[in-house]
């Protein structure tokens, strides 16, 4: 019997060495990814010129500057790598995460405490791999599972525009996650059941416009990283690419990007969507919470070929089954034809003003509400959440006064914005169920960010 106990350890532990021996393998810490190329192949310099000062910022190297700066902007780098009032690339942003609060790397290029001892191969093996200097494996949060689609020419125009940048002397925060999340040496089974490294492969069935948009949104653009639901240990769910998803801790949903459900993108025109990414408002709605910050930092940046790309590459996305089908709000019909009723009188004492009676806005100033998807989509969640928090449009070269929408959360109380949400999504042909006041008071517990 003891014998019999005692090979079952011995197979236990060895089970449990090959795993973890496979997990090691397969998250790819042992690999040492693509050998530096040299100067000929992407936009290094010789070893003394990188490291020497204002080297980025020699004639030579200008071009591919001003390429690395247009590339980080369509990866909007800038957003996540700069602190509220902080050094742009100088890092400090909180990202909140189910598993704790990450701060967001210095990548400007100071020795010290950014990234000005990192080498061409130091930053294409973060970019690509998601392993930085010294084999230290990135949380995903930083989000190299899209990344590692990125050309390596285009990473080196990005670090070249990185290194051109003015140093500076900010040291990373600290992480504050609990253990085990804390530990980084975790991230092998992570990385080996979620993650596999490659470059985006162009599809020979379909235009090199498409390519391009697919390119952008599945890579550099990275938009599944919230236009897809997550699963419970965080990675992307890949059945459910671009069908929507709840941003995790934020609680903003991030609508599906396919062509038919919710935004049914398959019915806008390419000119439609280019111009709702290049400024943030169509005849269609505008851009809020977190898309509003995409579309002022990168979107608008872009150029009309890629924007109209991009939307060629999302407007042919088959429909998927989107999350938010799962996530219907219960009202029992009693209390949604209450909600209903007096939700409409207060969208006359509020709303009507801007938003019309008949809820056909006015322009690009007060989107319309009538037969607007974002209003009626499951669950209710941005609609309650524009209500209490408000609605700020981007400020962008194509729309360089936006109109927004004021914070009602300290004049409507729960019940209140549960009657003018369940209106307005009832109401002029629309159809969505009521939402909840229940639903209303969780939502002003989470952070505006």
């Amino acid at each position: 019997m003891r014998r019999k106990i005692f090979r079952g350890i011995v197979v236990l532990a060895v089970l449990g060495l090959a795993f973890v021996a496979w997990a090691v393998w397969m998250s790819g810490i042992l690999h040492h990814g693509v050998p530096e190329q040299p100067a000929t192949a992407g936009v290094a310099a010789p070893a003394a010129a990188v490291s020497a000062p204002g080297a980025w910022q020699e004639p030579q190297f200008a071009s591919v500057i001003q390429r690395g700066k247009y590339l980080a902007r369509a990866g909007d780098c800038v957003a996540c790598h700069t602190a509220r009032g902080g050094q742009p690339y100088a890092g400090g942003l909180a990202t909140p995460t189910p598993f704790g609060t990450l701060y967001s790397p210095n990548i400007t290029p100071d020795k010290q405490d950014g990234i000005g001892s990192w080498t061409e191969a130091d930053f294409w093996r973060a970019m690509h791999d998601g392993i930085a200097p010294g084999n230290r494996l990135l949380y995903p949060v930083f989000p190299f599972t899209h990344f590692t689609r990125i050309t390596r020419p285009d990473v080196d125009a990005i670090f070249a525009y990185l290194r051109s940048l003015p140093p500076v002397a900010k040291p990373d925060i600290h992480n504050q996650m609990p253990f085990p999340f804390n530990q980084r040496s975790t991230l092998v089974f992570w990385r080996a059941l979620f993650f596999r490294p490659g470059e985006y492969k162009p599809d020979p069935k379909h235009s090199a416009e498409w390519n391009r948009g697919a390119y952008l949104v599945d890579g550099l653009g990275h938009c599944g990283m919230c236009h897809s639901a997550f699963n419970v240990l965080g990675a992307t769910d890949q059945n459910a690419k671009l069908a929507g998803g709840l941003i995790p801790v934020q609680n903003w949903y991030a609508p599906a990007l396919n062509s038919g459900s919710e935004l049914g993108l398959g019915s806008w025109s390419t000119g439609e969507l280019v111009q709702y990414l290049k400024t943030g408002v169509s005849l269609r709605g505008a851009a809020y919470g977190p898309m509003s910050d995409v579309v002022f930092h990168s979107l608008q940046h872009l150029s009309d070929g890629d924007l109209g790309a991009i939307a060629t590459y999302l407007r042919s996305q088959s429909e998927k089954t989107s999350p938010s089908d799962r996530q219907r709000v219960e009202v029992s019909p009693e209390l949604a034809a209450e909600l209903v009723d007096q939700g409409r009188q207060i969208y006359v004492n509020h709303c009507a003003a801007c938003h019309q009676l008949d809820g056909r806005g006015s322009g690009l100033q007060y989107p319309p509400l009538a037969g607007n998807p974002s209003i009626a989509m499951q669950p209710g969640t941005n609609a309650i959440r524009i209500v209490l928090l408000g609605g700020f449009q981007p400020g962008t070269k194509g729309n360089p006064r936006p109109y927004s929408m004021p914070p009602f959360a300290q004049l409507l109380n729960d019940h209140d914005v549960a009657a003018v949400v369940s209106y307005i999504r009832q109401a002029w042909g629309n159809k969505a169920p009521a939402v909840s006041p229940a639903v209303v008071g969780r939502f002003r517990q989470v952070p505006v960010d």
